[in-house]
């Protein structure tokens, strides 16, 4: 009869608080995270290097950062153990225009606004912000078992990566791909700044659609109140209607005066559309800025009457200092009552431009921006991705992604790399400003602290240079103003001015795969460029994604990474959208308090499919807490069976080998194809129905000896870690403390053979 004594260093339930910061540091502490403490043991696996996604440096984890920790960390830790030379580099975000807009908000309920202050001021105020919260995206990250190289941690403002970023832009320009050109770009009138086309969130709604007598002409309008920067009056060519209109002079009854508009033929008409006669307002619509380009010398100058306040200016008469939309109102009963306003027809639906930030209605204004060529026909950036697609170096893991990722590539647009705003990397630009005096708008503080905006010749008859450049808040050159692409300010005569403008974030971030590596240790870029794979979120496939590939092409001539797998949206238990609004958002903390890490970690991954949403809630984290009670059970009762010497049958256990050996195949070949939902799934439904029910049960029955249990416990530790590292990590320890494994840490513990 055996004795059953209670082992005092296993404890009867796993409390994963109990362990999880203990864990943590003994992993830093070995070492284990470092790419330089690891020896490629297995020649036949090539390095292995994934580039954090970086989340915005002051912000907390959401969901959906915790599903790409979860996945990353899993690739890392499998790789690591396989014995690949692994890097995981990590790194945080500025996020520009959303960290300024954060602050923004902060000064507001001080009863100040961004006006208040100088660049420099603003810049050390938002740095000091986000110094502050730094810490909480990293230390979150640990909390869930991110095994990250921590020592090569960037921020995309460090300064040898705004060094490298500028330099890029340098380069481009001297390849031809950068120019400054007056376009309409989409503004934010509350952001205070341009977006490129990728950051604009179309939204279908209801509008009205205005029915205007203009001359001789009935037309439709959603937009009445650009009535005063109109034009022209447009038709289609081939529309037999007005054929005869085309190239006269039509007067038009406006507000206060009758005014002259010519009629021209395009044939982005469409006649269908109203009464096929549409009135051309270039300064705010960009089919209408099209048309404009196209019809120069038949029309004037562009007419902006919309202001970067999102209020109508002095063109407006009697409606200047308006916002848009009671502009617009009082614009419809102005021509209501002069029986302007012919009908409404209140169902039309159309597609509204909105701020992906604030939500705010884009305002489409004409503004000189810089922009990078993408499709210049010598070096087009975008030809260059779509080769790197076809084939073959880069693969997009996501059901239809790629076919998306292609439609963009195949369309895409110069991109507007210009921001309004101070938070962020500045463009290394000067303006010669002599001579172009009034053809430079600068904003600046005086002394007094008092907001000033003018033309530099206006100001400069009651300020010296000194005092506008001290207080400068904005400058605006016209196109007409030369510029000096320099990191420095140019030598010699004459003055100059710098650009307030700052680089898109996407600029910046989209060179995150080459800039971290570059800026790295050394042989960093040499040994994991291109990296191995590209973990995001499906949403920002063509926000950042791409930029990625078109600037790594550019900088390196090999596209970024060899796999781009896309997480899909983590929704609630019901496949709800989360939000605040709807009371279903998921804080990982608040799931790491109650459960622990890898309870978490597992319910994400666990079934999930790329480029596919994942629905999750209390019943799956419930069950991911039973795994790791299953877990902990098996190796408390494979421990006892130990210490009281209960072999069972010593003779070779073929089939058990066998079934053994196709587990960890199996697992092994879904990791390595990256099907890590399908590879946690079998993982779960191995262990739980044969390790534990049938296993265990033949031990009972004395047909499985302790040590083939033991072996069983041991790989299916190992094959868990990349899910449940914290967890598999403390029975390991247990495992130790009794010289049952040969390895200190299961983090460090070679792959099981397959």
């Amino acid at each position: 009869m055996h004795v059953v004594r209670y082992n005092p260093l296993m404890d009867t339930r796993y409390t994963p608080h109990s362990y999880e910061n203990d864990i943590y540091k003994k992993w830093e502490e070995s070492g284990a995270f470092s790419a330089d403490s690891q020896v490629q043991t297995m020649g036949e696996h090539q390095p292995f290097c994934i580039i954090m996604p970086p989340p915005n440096a002051n912000d907390p984890l959401h969901i959906g950062h915790a599903m790409g920790v979860a996945v990353q960390d899993a690739l890392i830790r499998f790789h690591r153990m396989r014995g690949s030379k692994t890097l995981w580099l990590p790194g945080t975000d500025h996020a520009g225009i959303e960290t300024q807009y954060v602050f923004e908000k902060k000064l507001r309920k001080q009863g100040k606004s961004r006006f208040n202050f100088d660049r420099d001021t603003l810049y050390s105020m938002i740095a000091e912000y986000v110094d502050e919260n730094s810490q909480v995206a990293i230390s979150q990250m640990k909390r869930l078992g991110a095994s990250a190289d921590w020592d090569r941690f960037t921020f995309t403002l460090d300064e040898d990566v705004v060094t490298f970023v500028k330099d890029t832009f340098l380069k481009l320009h001297d390849d031809g791909l950068v120019y400054r050109d007056e376009k309409l770009v989409n503004y934010c009138t509350k952001c205070g700044t341009s977006y490129s086309e990728l950051e604009v969130v179309y939204k279908e709604q209801q509008t009205p659609l205005y029915y205007l007598q203009y001359g001789p002409f009935e037309l439709a309008t959603t937009r009445p109140e650009t009535k005063f920067g109109d034009t022209a009056v447009a038709v289609h060519p081939d529309d037999r209607r007005y054929q005869h209109y085309v190239g006269n002079t039509i007067t038009v009854e406006g507000i206060s005066s009758p005014f002259e508009l010519t009629v021209i033929a395009d044939e982005f008409v469409d006649p269908e559309f109203g009464t096929g006669v549409v009135k051309i307002t270039p300064a705010h619509d960009h089919n209408d800025f099209a048309v404009w380009q196209r019809h120069k010398d038949a029309m004037p100058a562009l007419k902006q009457v919309i202001g970067f306040d999102g209020k109508l200016n002095e063109l407006a008469g009697e409606f200047a200092g308006l916002p848009v939309v009671e502009a617009r109102q009082k614009v419809v009963a102005v021509l209501r009552e002069k029986g302007l306003l012919v009908k409404v027809d209140d169902t039309y639906q159309n597609r509204v431009a909105t701020c992906y930030r604030c939500s705010r209605v884009i305002e489409p204004l004409p503004l000189t921006q810089f922009f990078i060529s993408v499709n210049k026909k010598d070096n087009s950036l975008a030809h260059t991705a779509l080769k790197s697609l076809s084939a073959g170096q880069t693969k997009i893991l996501g059901a239809g992604r790629e076919k998306i990722l292609k439609h963009w590539l195949e369309n895409l647009q110069d991109w507007n790399i210009s921001r309004q705003i101070v938070w962020g990397i500045s463009i290394p630009v000067w303006y010669q400003v002599d001579g172009y005096e009034s053809s430079v708008h600068v904003g600046f503080l005086t002394k007094d602290g008092v907001y000033t905006r003018g033309t530099l010749e206006e100001l400069l008859t009651q300020f010296s240079i000194d005092e506008v450049v001290a207080g400068v808040q904005s400058v605006q050159a016209e196109n007409t103003v030369p510029y000096v692409v320099s990191l420095e300010k140019p030598n010699g005569g004459g003055m100059y001015l710098a650009e307030t403008d700052t680089f898109d974030t996407w600029f910046s971030s989209g060179q995150w795969p080459v800039v971290t590596l570059k800026t790295g240790k050394s042989d960093d870029f040499e040994t994991f460029y291109p990296t191995s794979v590209m973990e995001t979120a499906y949403d920002i496939l063509t926000f950042w994604v791409m930029r990625m590939m078109l600037l790594g092409e550019y900088l390196t001539g090999r596209s970024p990474f060899s796999n781009v797998y896309l997480h899909g949206l983590v929704r609630d238990e019901k496949g709800k959208k989360m939000s605040k609004s709807k009371g279903n958002v998921i804080n990982p903390l608040e799931i790491i308090d109650k459960y622990g890490a890898d309870v978490l970690r597992m319910s994400l991954v666990i079934r999930s499919t790329p480029g596919q949403d994942r629905s999750v809630g209390e019943p799956d984290f419930k069950a991911a807490r039973n795994l790791t009670n299953k877990l902990w059970n098996a190796a408390r009762f494979v421990m006892l069976q130990i210490e009281n010497n209960e072999g069972g049958d010593n003779t070779p256990h073929s089939e058990f080998d066998v079934k053994l050996t196709e587990v960890v195949r199996s697992i092994t070949s879904h990791i390595d194809e990256l099907r890590l939902g399908l590879a946690a799934d079998e993982l779960y439904n191995s262990f739980w129905h044969w390790y534990c029910d049938e296993c265990i049960e033949q031990h009972k029955k004395g047909s499985l000896s302790t040590d083939q249990l033991l072996t069983g416990l041991t790989t299916f530790l190992i094959l868990f870690h990349p899910f449940m590292p914290y967890i598999t990590e403390v029975i390991w320890q247990e495992l130790r403390e009794r010289s049952l494994v040969k390895t200190n840490l299961l983090i460090s513990t070679p792959w099981a053979n397959s």
